[in-house]
């Protein structure tokens, strides 16, 4: 039972059972990654080829950018896109710990990818990367300046990533609990054309957070894979 609306978000009383909850959280997650590899042991169905949807929205994204010329980053971004997609999702579920809405979730997949592709365009072109700090055209006396912005803002991008996600998943999920407990206030206690009025609203914006769950999943996938662009070439 939740004590208040950011119960939510803590795994100790996000289930049911609460002595299940941390088996309950992590089989909803394991469940989620079965689901992505499905089409590796299970026979083509509508199902299935409904899940490779979103992987070619992601994979079409990635070859617009210099991702494309980086061996494996395609297949890294396509199935983390429909992963976070999956586990925004389940995050609405009644009941169900939502781990999309936590900075280290987000965090433990935007900074090793990010990483990732700092480390390779520092030892693929040493020179070319140690240029890319400085804007084209810029006064020489404000060349430390600058460069100093431009190193401290591509260091920060790790975290305004993963924040971006925690923060529209949180303030998400706890808009949609209150309209939650509010609905369920209004079925017991409000004349019959309010609480369908009530029930109409939390329908409404559970379909919106399930929209929202998608852009925020193709967002954080669409920034990571627009980093790549300033990768060198060549």
């Amino acid at each position: 039972m939740f004590t208040d609306i950011f119960s939510t978000f803590d795994p100790a009383t996000s289930s049911l059972f609460s002595s299940w909850s941390t088996s309950l959280f992590w089989a909803s997650n394991f469940l989620v990654i079965f689901i992505v590899q499905a089409s590796l042991w299970t026979s083509p169905s509508q199902l299935s080829w409904s899940l490779l949807l979103p992987t070619d929205i992601m994979a079409t994204q990635v070859n617009r950018t210099n991702g494309a010329r980086i061996k494996g980053l395609n297949s890294l971004l396509t199935p983390l896109f429909l992963f976070m997609l999956l586990i925004n999702l389940t995050g609405i579920l009644p009941y169900v710990f939502s781990a999309s809405s936590h900075f280290l979730f987000s965090l433990t997949f935007g900074f090793p990818l990010w990483l990732s592709l700092i480390l390779s365009a520092a030892v693929y072109n040493p020179s070319w990367f140690t240029a890319a700090l400085l804007p084209p055209g810029s006064p020489s006396v404000l060349n430390p300046f600058l460069a100093c912005v431009e190193a401290i803002s591509t260091l920060i991008r790790p975290l305004t990533l993963s924040l971006r996600l925690t923060a529209n998943m949180t303030a998400g999920h706890v808009i949609l609990t209150l309209i939650s407990i509010y609905t369920v206030w209004g079925i017991m206690d409000l004349p019959i054309y309010s609480a369908l009025l009530m029930v109409s609203i939390s329908v409404f914006y559970t379909i919106f957070e399930m929209i929202v769950c998608l852009i925020q999943a193709y967002v954080f996938c669409l920034l990571l894979s627009l980093y790549a662009d300033e990768h060198p070439t060549s």
